[in-house]
């Protein structure tokens, strides 16, 4: 636990605001900083550059604040279920969760033509929901006596819903056009009104998260202590599938399965508080935005003029991590919360 919280939150929001500079700045084309923040301080020549202002008002811009509603959901989501299910290593990339809404998805492309974001928000939903059902299911059973477990058990539901969803990518090859590239999670569809589309499901979420902290935060000793403190556990697991999965579907819907970001989010939110969910879920949210817009800058940077996808990019991070904490067992040290 960090001894000053505070200094570490307001460094972090510092970052934010950089990472977000950079964001507008970086991508293909020929305008770089000096022309976006030319435009961003008023100057003349920068203001009346059309072409200047629809590369930033239409494609910079919604890719940077998407990328943080994105990066704090799947964050937000990751650190409910690590403490509905008191497992560490929840997130839900890692558990099926992402596959589940994914299927959905992909039935709603394929039976249903589904093309506008509130068609993608609500099959998206649809899977998410089931996923997080079996999941916190599993959970209740599994999920502290043996972390490892349920990720074995969300590795073989991702598998399985990812199965029945190649399944019907096969019978559709226009469908199959359209996923190949969004399965891999990326940003670069972004735009303003899918964001203003899911933008209320993930402040009802947050709503709902900040309701449940207290209460989540007491279930870490235990049901039968909870209990004996007036907290009724079913009641705010049902808060947690209903936030999580609003998390969940919200970022699904306009960015692809994007995975690993909530893992490392919501660890790194829980290594600067291990108690306090409120804290924890600060913390999460904003180290998630940062790590999503770091992944974005790179995948529009590295290979220019082309660029990768984001999941791509955490992947290469995420795992590394996740093999080295799982090697060194420094997800038992987040088990001792008494």
């Amino acid at each position: 636990m960090f001894k000053h919280p505070t200094y570490l939150f307001w460094l972090g929001l510092f970052f934010l605001l950089l990472l977000c500079a950079l964001s507008l700045a970086t991508g293909a084309g020929v305008y770089g900083a000096r022309a976006v923040f030319g435009y961003l301080a008023g100057d003349p020549n920068m203001v009346g550059d059309e072409k200047l202002a629809m590369v930033l008002t239409t494609l910079r811009l919604p890719r940077t604040l998407c990328a943080m509603v994105v990066g704090a959901s799947l964050s937000l989501a990751a650190s409910l279920l690590q403490s509905a299910t008191r497992n560490p290593l929840a997130e839900p990339g890692l558990l099926g969760v992402n596959a589940g809404a994914v299927f959905a998805l992909v039935v709603g492309l394929t039976w249903f033509g589904v093309e506008s974001a509130y068609g993608y928000l609500l099959w998206a939903g649809l899977g998410a929901l089931l996923g997080n059902v079996i999941v916190l299911g599993l959970g209740m059973m599994i999920g502290r006596s043996n972390p490892l477990k349920l990720i074995l058990v969300g590795v073989a539901l991702s598998a399985n819903f990812g199965g029945l969803s190649s399944f019907l990518l096969l019978s559709n090859k226009m469908v199959l056009e359209q996923y190949r590239f969004w399965n891999l999670g990326s940003l670069s569809a972004a735009n303003l009104d899918a964001i203003i589309a899911v933008l209320p499901c993930v402040l009802a979420a947050f709503v709902i998260t900040l309701l449940l902290c207290r209460q989540l935060t007491l279930m870490q000793m235990g049901d039968a202590q909870a209990q004996a403190l007036g907290i009724r556990p079913n009641r705010v697991r049902i808060g947690v599938l209903l936030a999580a999965t609003l998390f969940t579907a919200s970022a699904i819907a306009i960015a692809g399965p994007i995975g690993f970001v909530g893992f490392l989010a919501a660890y790194c939110g829980r290594l600067v508080e291990p108690v306090k969910l409120a804290v924890q879920v600060c913390f999460s949210a904003l180290f998630g935005m940062l790590f999503l817009l770091l992944a974005d800058i790179l995948a529009r940077w590295l290979i220019q003029p082309f660029e990768l996808p984001n999941g791509v990019i955490l992947a290469l991070i995420g795992a590394p991590v996740l093999i080295a904490i799982v090697h060194r067992g420094g997800f038992r040290t987040l088990l001792t919360v008494k």
